[in-house]
């Protein structure tokens, strides 16, 4: 190619790169090959090298580990240096080491920080609880909400002026009384009010579980505070809120056209009190029947209008 590109730049006298861009060959491509024009193709796989170790030199690091299994990698390449056993380097140990698993006593038991819950197959099995800050006209109230982890509805919510631990108690003891079969777990951060001891007696009285998420990882209750973001965003930002009381009414009419109307995107675009009372699959059937019949009835007209 750099010979034809070559000749036909003296004979037409036009630039070689105006002949490659005729051709379609990258500027880049035809460069490269002229750098190594005149040069031996070779191949480019895996080249020996002088520092790779030999098969006998693995062996001796493995036996040696096994005979002192407590040092490190390091201390090992200088004590079989020592002992003229293998001239290695410290890095050449770790390799040869990792690649055998022998260096999973050194890594540990992985943290489970970031991993989040096992997710919840049925309604009620997770609630999860949440407090946020709500500023109206300057002053900062208090919003708790309960959440069912499986279906994402919203069991119940109260705006306060305060809330303590006897607060979070009693918003917690209305949400079991609308459901009072309901044994769930119940998540929460690490706040000082879900740790107490006062708390936790009162989920083992009322028959509960407790679960906290990682500490500083507020992604592990994602759902509650995903919610919070968008009542926040969807509601109580786009109203005019005067009064505790007007935000109240407002938050209430949001949370019954969340749970009733609005089709939520994580439980497959249907509303949560559908997939609270276990009717989802009825919405499904019936979405697949509707575009099963709009699909059988545009191939009709196609063949109606074909005739």
């Amino acid at each position: 190619m750099v010979d034809y590109t070559n000749y036909w730049s003296v004979r037409a006298e036009t630039p070689a790169k105006q002949i490659i861009r005729w051709i379609g060959i990258a500027q880049s491509k035809y460069f490269d090959w002229k750098k190594r024009y005149g040069k031996a193709n070779e191949h480019n796989g895996a080249v020996p090298r002088d520092f790779w170790l030999e098969d006998w030199e693995k062996r001796a690091i493995l036996d040696f580990h096994q005979t002192n299994p407590l040092e490190g990698y390091r201390r090992l390449a200088f004590m079989m240096l020592d002992a003229d056993i293998v001239a290695v380097s410290p890095s050449s140990v770790y390799r040869v080491l990792r690649d055998a698993g022998a260096m999973d006593r050194f890594n540990g038991k992985k943290s489970k920080k970031g991993t989040g819950f096992k997710q919840p197959v049925r309604p009620h099995d997770h609630w999860h609880l949440d407090i946020s800050y709500l500023n109206i006209c300057g002053t900062f109230f208090f919003m708790c909400s309960v959440l069912d982890g499986c279906s994402r509805s919203i069991i119940h919510w109260e705006i306060r002026e305060k809330m303590e631990e006897t607060d979070v108690e009693i918003i917690l003891q209305r949400a079991r009384e609308n459901h009072p079969d309901a044994k769930p777990r119940i998540i929460t951060d690490n706040g000082p009010k879900f740790i107490s001891r006062d708390f936790k007696e009162f989920i083992r009285i009322a028959g509960m579980t407790h679960g906290k998420t990682s500490p500083y990882y507020p992604q592990s209750n994602g759902k509650i505070e995903r919610y919070h973001r968008t009542i926040k965003g969807d509601c109580i930002r786009e109203s005019q809120i005067k009064t505790v009381d007007d935000a109240r009414r407002i938050v209430k009419q949001y949370v019954q056209h969340y749970n009733e109307v609005r089709l939520h995107s994580a439980i497959g675009y249907v509303t949560p009190l559908t997939k609270l009372a276990g009717e989802e699959k009825a919405v499904f059937d019936s979405r697949d029947r509707k575009l099963e019949a709009a699909r059988e009835t545009r191939r009709l007209r196609r063949q109606q209008q074909a005739a």
